[in-house]
C-alpha cells in the first residue's frame, strides 16, 4: 500500500525543486526564529537566508553535531536555543535516553507531530502493512520519540496491540491468542524470540506472524541475520529507521527489500558526507558515507545539516514498488565504530561476516576491545557463541577469523562460546564490550 501516491511516486528530479522551495522558506523561519542558528550561521558569515542560497549550495553551509545543541540549554532553557517557537505553541515533548546524562528534549509543535506521523504511516505502509492487520508493538510511547510512530498505526487503520518490551511471554500470547499479522521489535529481540520459541518447542514459523517490522538497531538488512530470522519465522523481515532528532521512523523498505525508502520526503532532505572530512558525497546508486539531514518545514526545533553519525549505503536506482525517494540500508553508527590499525569496524558487519558460518554459530556475538577508546591494536578479540546442539566444529574459530581478515581487513582473535552464554536483549543488542579493555 502506498499512502500518498502523489507524493511518493513523483518524480524525484520534480521532489527536488519543491523542497528546494520549502528549503528557501525554513531558512527564512530559522533567520527569523532560532536564535542558535543565527548565530551559528553568522559566525559562518551568513547573515541572510539569500547568502545561504538553495539546496544546491547546502554542502558550503556548517553541519550541526548533537553537542553543539546540548551545550545552549540551561535550567531556564532545558530545550536550547534552537526552540524557534514560544513554549505555549509546543504541542508535545519527547526526550532522549540521557545516556549522556541529562535527557535531551525534543518540543514538536501540532503541525510537527502530523508531520512526524504521515512520514511514519508511510514508512509503515512501504514496510507491508495494510489496513486491518492486526499488529504488535513491542516499544512503548513513553518519553521517547518512537512513540509518535504508534500515532501512524491509527493512520493506516490496523489493530495495534501494544505489548512493550520485557514481556516475552505476554507477547507470544498475544501472538497465539490474537494471531498477529506482523510485530515490530528490533533484530536482536526477534532473534532471541526465536531461540526462546525454539527451546520451548513453539512453532513460530507456522504462526499467524507474517511480517517483521524490525527497527532500532542495524542487523535488519544484513543477507545473514535476515535469513535467519525468515527462516525461524516463516515471515518477512523489512526494516525501518529514525533519528531521534530528526523524525521517528523516517525510512521505510518495501517488500523488494532493497532498501529503506526516505517516508520523510516533503519534510526533510538527505544527503552524504565524508565522516572524517565532512565533505559532501553524491547521492549516487552504491554511494555509502555519513548521513545528514534537514528540516524542511519543522517549526519547533528545525535542524538544519544535522549529523546522524549513521553510516549508510545509498540506492537511486529504480524501486519496483513504484516509490521514487532514495533507499538506504544502515551500516553501522559512526560513534559505534572502532579502528583497528587504520580499518574502520563496524560491529554489525563483524556480525553479518559471523553470521555467514550458520548453522554452526548462533548469531550473537561479542567484541571485545583490549583497551579503552576508538583505536584498537590488532588482533581484535571477537567472542563467537556456538548454535545450540554444536560442539564447535574443528577450526571454526580461525574460518572465522580468515573470513573477517578477507571481507573487512583487519585481524580478529575469535573465541568461541557455548550456546546461551552470551547476553541477549530484548531491545536493542549490546556488541561491543569494554569490560576486559583497559585504560
Amino acid at each position: 500500500m502506498i499512502v500518498e501516491p502523489n507524493v511518493e511516486t513523483l518524480p524525484w528530479s520534480e521532489q527536488i525543486r519543491l523542497d528546494d522551495v520549502a528549503y528557501r522558506k525554513q531558512l527564512k523561519y530559522l533567520f527569523t526564529h532560532s536564535p542558535f542558528y543565527c548565530e551559528k550561521l553568522g559566525r559562518a558569515g551568513i547573515d541572510t537566508p539569500e547568502q545561504a542560497g538553495g539546496l544546491a549550495d547546502i554542502a558550503q553551509l556548517p553541519t550541526t553535531e548533537k553537542d553543539e545543541l546540548r551545550a545552549t540549554r540551561t535550567d531556564d532553557q532545558p530545550i536550547g536555543t534552537h526552540l524557534a517557537v514560544p513554549m505555549d505553541k509546543v504541542a508535545r515533548i519527547y526526550s532522549t535516553s540521557g545516556t549522556t546524562g541529562v535527557p535531551s528534549y525534543i518540543p514538536l509543535t501540532a503541525q510537527d507531530v502530523q508531520n512526524w506521523v504521515t512520514t511514519s504511516a508511510r514508512s509503515y505502509a512501504a514496510c507491508g502493512l495494510e489496513s486491518g492487520m492486526r499488529m504488535i508493538s513491542t516499544y512503548g510511547a513513553g518519553p521517547f520519540v518512537a512513540g509518535a510512530a504508534l500515532d501512524a498505526f491509527a493512520k493506516l487503520g490496523l489493530c495495534h496491540i501494544p505489548v512493550g518490551s520485557g514481556n516475552t511471554e505476554r507477547l507470544m500470547m498475544a501472538v497465539r491468542l490474537l494471531k498477529a499479522q506482523a510485530i515490530a521489535l528490533t533484530p536482536s529481540y526477534a532473534l532471541h524470540l526465536a531461540e526462546w520459541a525454539r527451546e520451548r518447542n513453539i512453532d513460530l514459523k507456522n504462526s499467524s506472524v507474517k511480517h517483521l517490522l524490525v527497527a532500532g538497531e542495524p542487523g535488519g538488512g544484513e543477507p545473514a541475520m535476515r535469513a535467519k530470522l525468515e527462516e525461524a519465522w516463516g515471515a518477512m523481515v523489512t526494516e525501518a529507521m529514525g533519528i531521534g532528532d530528526i523524525s521517528p521512523s523516517l525510512w521505510g523498505e518495501c517488500p523488494h527489500q532493497q532498501g529503506m525508502h526516505l517516508g520523510g520526503r516533503g519534510f526533510v532532505h538527505a544527503e552524504l558526507i565524508d565522516p572524517d572530512s565532512g565533505a559532501s558525497i553524491p547521492m549516487t546508486d552504491g554511494a555509502r558515507g555519513e548521513l545528514v539531514l534537514t528540516h524542511l518545514r519543522q517549526q519547533a526545533a528545525p535542524l538544519l545539516r544535522f549529523r546522524t553519525r549513521d553510516h549508510v549505503m545509498i540506492w537511486t536506482a529504480p524501486c519496483p514498488c513504484g516509490r521514487t525517494a532514495p533507499r538506504v540500508r544502515c551500516i553501522g553508527r559512526t560513534d559505534d565504530m572502532l579502528i583497528v590499525r587504520g580499518v574502520n569496524v563496524f560491529p554489525s558487519a563483524v556480525r553479518e561476516v559471523v553470521n555467514r558460518f550458520a548453522p554452526d554459530v548462533s548469531g550473537v556475538i561479542s567484541i571485545r576491545p583490549g583497551i579503552k577508546g576508538v583505536k584498537q591494536s590488532p588482533p581484535l578479540k571477537v567472542v563467537v557463541e556456538l548454535a545450540e546442539k554444536t560442539a564447535g566444529p574443528g577450526q571454526l574459530a580461525e574460518r572465522i577469523e580468515s573470513e573477517i581478515r578477507s571481507a573487512l581487513v583487519f585481524s580478529a582473535a575469535v573465541e568461541l562460546a557455548p550456546y546461551g552464554t552470551l547476553p541477549r536483549s530484548d531491545y536493542k543488542s549490546k556488541i561491543v564490550d569494554f569490560s576486559e579493555a583497559r585504560q
